[in-house]
């Protein structure tokens, strides 16, 4: 059983919500937010090195510090406000046409710790203490964590009952995605949400690892540092939305690598007969068809790979992954890559940038090869949380992300 409760959260006024709302601080650079942040964006809390000319260093104190005082300018100016009383909210997000439908909950740190909230990712301790200073020093959790849960009917026909209502915030952010938001006000709903929650298993990370460690690590250091400590407190508690599992849907994590280990293209080609059926494609791009099936773009030609039965195990949670079979066979084997986090040989680029993006990498002669990979399944995701194991480094995109400023929680 996982334990939520709901509580009051700081958010715009709604004639102002698509202004305050923002991109996630980690999908864009100081300078890309430098350009996005308008007056009144979130993004001058989240990424406060922007409010300085030359943009300074984001890991600063200055920066820090300036994140503190514009978080307090927001709400001064009444752009933040806070609720009155403890709501839950709901949250959906349309992209091309497909919509999905999060519940808006404060988690608690113990089910981190414990394992309810699980997890299929490592986390740096740089970045972890990174996040840990935002929301020390803000005391407060600006950003939600992105979470799933098993699908469950009754939680269900409560969303569709609210969503069935004249939304909160409804707009269309830049990049086209949709965002939607309705406030549960209504104590019976509430309290049906909190109790349903106590029959939910577990909940499982979809995006942000290092948010989750860091208010879980928060809410243990503020624990200790209390004699008077109760377990009520809001401080034990952090910012999520949590989607059905049935609802998400991930996108493919591709690869581009600089050189070919000194290889030349025909040799690397007769590697790869070893561990796959490898067919040239006449077409301008090859999209992958199925599991254990790739594609990749050399010498200005799209190939298909297709791995051959016993390169992997299909009851292996971590070996039957294509990211694993990939960086097994090709990535280290051959072209000597051994640590996909260190390595700069390599790139990562999500499947939202579409798979023109790896041709135009390799054309350009940055990037002499590309792999294109088939997303990895919800179900393999949570396999692997429920086994213990961890998924081996850029392996999930979640697609769209959620949009910081539609609601913060505060640990006061």
């Amino acid at each position: 059983m996982v334990k939520v409760k709901p509580f009051k959260g700081i958010r715009p006024p709604r004639e102002i919500a698509h202004e305050v709302a923002s991109r996630p601080y980690d999908v864009l650079n100081s300078r890309e937010a430098k350009a996005e942040a308008g007056e009144k964006s979130l993004l001058h809390i989240i990424k406060p090195e922007i409010d300085f000319d030359p943009i300074c260093d984001e890991h600063a104190q200055q920066a820090y510090d300036k994140a503190v005082e514009n978080f307090r300018l927001w709400k001064e100016k009444g752009w933040l406000v806070q609720d009155p009383k403890e709501n839950y909210y709901v949250y959906a997000q349309t992209m091309e046409g497909r919509t999905q439908y999060g519940l808006v909950v404060a988690a608690h740190w113990e089910d981190y710790k414990t394992g309810a909230i699980k997890k299929h990712e490592l986390t740096r301790p740089d970045k972890e203490e990174d996040r840990m200073m935002h929301v020390r020093n803000q005391n407060a959790n600006i950003e939600p964590v992105f979470f799933s849960y098993p699908a469950d009917a009754e939680l269900d026909a409560i969303v569709a009952e609210v969503t069935g209502k004249t939304p909160e915030y409804d707009f269309v952010a830049e990049d086209g995605f949709g965002h939607r938001f309705w406030v549960i006000d209504d104590t019976a709903l509430t309290e049906k949400i909190t109790a349903r929650f106590e029959a939910i298993p577990a909940m499982y990370i979809a995006d942000g690892h290092h948010r989750s460690a860091a208010a879980a690590r928060v809410g243990e250091e503020k624990m200790k540092q209390n004699p008077d400590h109760k377990g009520d407190e809001e401080y034990n508690y952090f910012l999520a939305v949590v989607f059905p599992d049935d609802q998400l849907k991930i996108i493919d994590y591709n690869r581009v690598v600089k050189d070919l280990n000194g290889l030349t293209p025909a040799e690397l080609l007769l590697k790869l007969g070893k561990d796959f059926s490898v067919k040239l494609i006449e077409k301008n791009i090859h999209t992958p068809e199925n599991l254990h099936n790739f594609a990749m773009y050399l010498d200005e030609q799209w190939y298909s790979l297709t791995a051959k039965p016993g390169t992997y195990d299909d009851n292996d949670p971590i070996g039957v992954l294509d990211v694993t079979i990939l960086s097994d066979l090709v990535l280290d084997r051959i072209l000597g890559i051994k640590d996909l986090r260190t390595d700069k040989r390599i790139d990562f680029i999500g499947g939202n940038r579409g798979l023109s993006e790896l041709q135009q990498r390799v054309d350009s002669g940055e990037m002499a090869v590309a792999f294109a990979l088939y997303p990895v399944s919800m179900k393999q995701l949570i396999d692997i949380a429920d086994t213990g194991n961890i998924m081996p480094p850029k392996t999930t995109w979640f697609e769209p992300k959620l949009r910081s400023g539609l609601v913060i929680h505060s640990l006061e």
